[in-house]
């Protein structure tokens, strides 16, 4: 992985209560599990389609 590759910070702003079971799934294999919970991750397509998909309960920031 290239020091230069863009990164993608993922907050979870909402619970998941009421949310379908992929969209459960969706949120814990970007690796949050509470309110307020940020990670870092790759920007690759993947984790830019799993953020899509729950759009409704996070928010999506890119980090230098």
């Amino acid at each position: 992985m290239a020091s230069d590759s863009k990164k993608i910070k993922v907050t979870l702003m909402k619970g998941m209560v009421g949310s379908t079971t992929r969209q459960k799934r969706n949120v814990l294999s970007l690796g949050l599990h509470r309110i307020g919970q940020s990670v870092v991750l790759p920007d690759t397509p993947v984790y830019r389609g799993m953020a899509e998909a729950v759009a409704h309960l996070v928010r999506v920031e890119e980090v230098d």
